[in-house]
């Protein structure tokens, strides 16, 4: 099995940025029901200063991916739907409360109350908050939002499989990532099979890009598997003659690819050079620059030849010839 590096913390980025690239899918796959009143026709407005203004707080950490956005529903020219999406991606004891503080200011600031969704992300599968509320002598308040959990999908795996929304996509990615935590080999094997599906599914070079960043992003690999990964993919796109990622990516890992190769050079060198020194005791400065500017052919060469030296004088030989 090998081993997984430390994820990365700043998940909620690619939620925010698919969001805003697949607003109207985002909620034809969540919310069916709210997007059926939606005129689509008139794009959605994203209140990101608005936001920041009633949320400070939503600036940092997790809450990075909390989306305002204002639509036309069909009904009523002048009649605005205000979409507040969060995205959870552990329990928090206060979330509820969270939410409800969020949509007072909402009303507070636009005079009109907002449908909340929280597109939950952890992977406990007892936490559901879905109500906030208290009851006073005199006054009672039950605040209640909608909830997707992701983790529900791990038994509509078929139903995720035949859809086209490009969320099937992002919430098999994220199941997968949950599955994969202690197995980046894994892992590997399943970001390339999520890539297949993005071409299986017909989308086109654009839509392909922008989900695999989400892909890429959340399932990280380690330096080997994903050079093996970018290997793979490469060969993928060429058999298929569609090199929609690799065409785009393509100078960023071929940059990869030398510098994994220059450090593999390194840490060859630098081992030769241990085993001379303890073969041979200490090694003149002139030499080690000599060992320095060996091409690699000629660095293999002497690791095999180090095992004839019996002295500093049949090194030098060596390097000479």
């Amino acid at each position: 099995m090998a081993k997984q590096e430390t994820p990365r913390t700043d998940q909620d980025s690619p939620w925010k940025r698919i969001l805003q690239q697949y607003f109207q899918e985002a909620i034809e796959f969540f919310l069916p029901q709210v997007a059926k009143l939606v005129d689509w026709t008139q794009p959605p407005e994203f209140l990101d200063k608005e936001f920041i203004k009633i949320a400070p707080d939503a600036k940092v950490g997790r809450r990075f991916a909390d989306q305002l956005v204002r639509v036309k529903l069909k009904r009523g020219k002048d009649l605005v739907l205000l979409l507040h999406v969060e995205v959870q991606a552990a329990p928090e004891k206060k979330f509820a409360e969270r939410i409800f503080v969020y949509s007072l200011r909402i009303f507070d600031y636009f005079r009109q109350p907002a449908v909340s969704l929280a597109i939950l992300c952890d992977a406990s599968p007892t936490w559901r908050p879905q109500q906030y509320g208290f009851s006073l002598p005199g006054t009672t308040l039950n605040f209640e939002f909608s909830i997707v959990k992701l983790l529900d999908y791990r038994d509509r795996m078929a139903e995720l499989d035949a859809s086209w929304n490009p969320f099937a996509i992002v919430v098999k990615a994220h199941l997968k990532l949950q599955e994969t935590k202690k197995d980046s080999l894994a892992r590997k094997t399943v970001k390339m099979q999520l890539v297949r599906q993005l071409y299986e599914a017909g989308y086109n070079a654009e839509q392909v890009l922008n989900l695999f960043n989400f892909l890429d992003w959340i399932l990280v690999l380690p330096k080997r598997l994903d050079t093996e990964f970018w290997t793979e993919l490469k060969a993928y796109e060429q058999e298929l003659q569609m090199p929609y990622i690799t065409s785009v990516e393509r100078i960023g890992f071929e940059r990869g690819v030398k510098e994994e190769a220059q450090r593999s050079l390194e840490r060859e060198r630098a081992f030769i050079l241990r085993l001379l020194n303890r073969k041979l005791s200490s090694i003149p400065d002139a030499t080690v620059t000599q060992i320095n500017a060996l091409s690699v052919e000629h660095l293999e060469a002497l690791g095999e030849a180090l095992l004839d030296f019996e002295s500093i004088e049949d090194l030098i030989a060596w390097l000479e010839n």
